[in-house]
C-alpha cells in the first residue's frame, strides 16, 4: 500500500477512535436522543439530494438506519451521558466484530472454528475485567447498553452485506434518513420539547461544531475514504487497521479528558484488542504457514 493510502486509513481511524471524546462534548450541551437525531439529519441531508439511492430496497435501507442510528448510537449517546467513560465505549463497542461473525456463521450454518472460540474467550475476558471494575464513570448498566449497541452494529453489518458493491457513502446517507424520525419522536417522549428546545437555544459553537464532525468528519470523510480504500486494496490489508480505533480512542479520552488509565483498563483494553486481532489476522497467518510449509515440502520422485 502506498504511503499515502496508508496515511489515508491511519486519519480515518484516528478521526474515528478520537470521535469518542468529541460525542463526550457533544453530550455535555446535546440530550442524547436529539443529538443522535440531529446527527443523522445532518448525515442525510443534502447528502441524499446529490447522491442516487443505491440499487437495494426501500426496506434494507429502513433497516440498516433503524439498526445503526436508533441501535446502536441512540444506545451508545445514552450509555455515554453518563454510564460509561469515551476511552472504555470506544473499547467495548469493537465486540461487534464477535457478533457479526457469529451472525453470519448462525445464517449461513457455518461452524465457530478453533481460534474463534480462542478470540471470543478473549474478548469476553476484557469485558468481564470491565465488569468488575465498575465505578462512578462506568457502570454495569452502561456496559450492558454499550454491548447492545454493539449487538445492533452487527445486525446492521449483516443488512448492510446484501449492499455489496454499492456506493457506500451513499447508502449510509440514504439509510441514515430512516433514523431520523425515530430518534426525534424518542427524544420528544423521553426528553421532552423543552430541553430539545433549551438544547438548541443553548447551543454554543464547540457544541455545533460536535455535531458536524459526527457528520462531516465521522460519516462523509470516514465512510468515504474507507470506501475508497477498500475499492483499490485487498479488505486483509486495510480492515486490520481498525485495530487502532480503541488505540486512538482510549489515548485520546486520557489526553483531551483526563479519563485515568489504570492497570485494569490497559489489560482489558489488551485482552479485547488481542481477541480482535486472533480474529482478523489468525486466518492470514495461518494461510501463510500453510504456503510455507507446502513450499518446503520436497518435490515427489518419479
Amino acid at each position: 500500500m502506498p504511503l499515502r493510502h496508508f496515511l489515508l486509513a491511519l486519519s480515518v481511524v484516528a478521526i474515528w477512535g478520537s470521535n469518542f471524546v468529541v460525542i463526550r462534548w457533544g453530550l455535555d450541551v446535546f440530550p442524547p436522543l436529539l443529538f443522535a437525531a440531529l446527527r443523522f439529519l445532518l448525515a442525510a441531508v443534502p447528502a441524499i439530494f446529490l447522491l442516487p439511492r443505491p440499487g437495494v430496497s426501500w426496506r434494507n435501507l429502513a433497516a440498516y438506519g433503524m439498526l445503526v442510528g436508533v441501535g446502536q448510537f441512540g444506545l451508545l449517546y445514552l450509555a455515554m451521558r453518563s454510564q460509561i467513560s469515551p476511552g472504555l465505549a470506544s473499547l467495548v463497542i469493537q465486540t461487534q466484530v464477535f457478533f457479526t461473525v457469529l451472525l453470519a456463521m448462525r445464517s449461513s450454518g457455518e461452524r465457530v472454528q478453533g481460534f474463534q472460540w480462542l478470540a471470543l474467550a478473549l474478548a469476553a475476558s476484557g469485558v468481564g475485567v470491565i465488569a468488575t471494575h465498575t465505578d462512578g464513570t462506568t457502570t454495569v448498566l452502561g456496559l450492558a447498553m454499550v454491548l447492545l449497541a454493539a449487538f445492533s452494529w452487527a445486525c446492521g453489518n449483516i443488512v448492510g452485506k446484501r449492499a455489496t458493491g454499492q456506493n457506500m457513502l451513499a447508502y449510509v446517507a440514504w439509510s441514515s434518513a430512516f433514523a431520523v424520525a425515530p430518534l426525534f419522536a424518542l427524544s420528544l417522549v423521553f426528553e421532552g420539547p423543552a430541553q430539545m428546545l433549551g438544547a438548541v437555544r443553548h447551543a454554543d459553537a464547540p457544541a455545533w461544531a460536535a455535531l458536524l464532525w459526527q457528520t462531516v468528519g465521522n460519516t462523509l470523510y470516514g465512510y468515504g475514504v474507507w470506501s475508497w480504500l477498500l475499492a483499490r486494496h485487498p479488505a486483509a490489508t486495510i480492515v486490520p487497521m481498525a485495530l487502532l480505533v480503541p488505540v486512538f480512542g482510549m489515548s485520546a479520552s486520557a489526553l483531551l479528558l483526563a479519563e485515568p488509565l489504570p492497570g485494569w483498563k490497559l489489560i482489558a483494553a489488551a485482552l479485547v484488542i488481542s481477541g480482535l486481532a486472533q480474529n482478523l489476522l489468525w486466518p492470514r497467518v495461518r494461510a501463510r504457514l500453510r504456503r510455507g510449509g507446502a513450499a518446503m515440502q520436497p518435490p515427489s520422485g518419479g
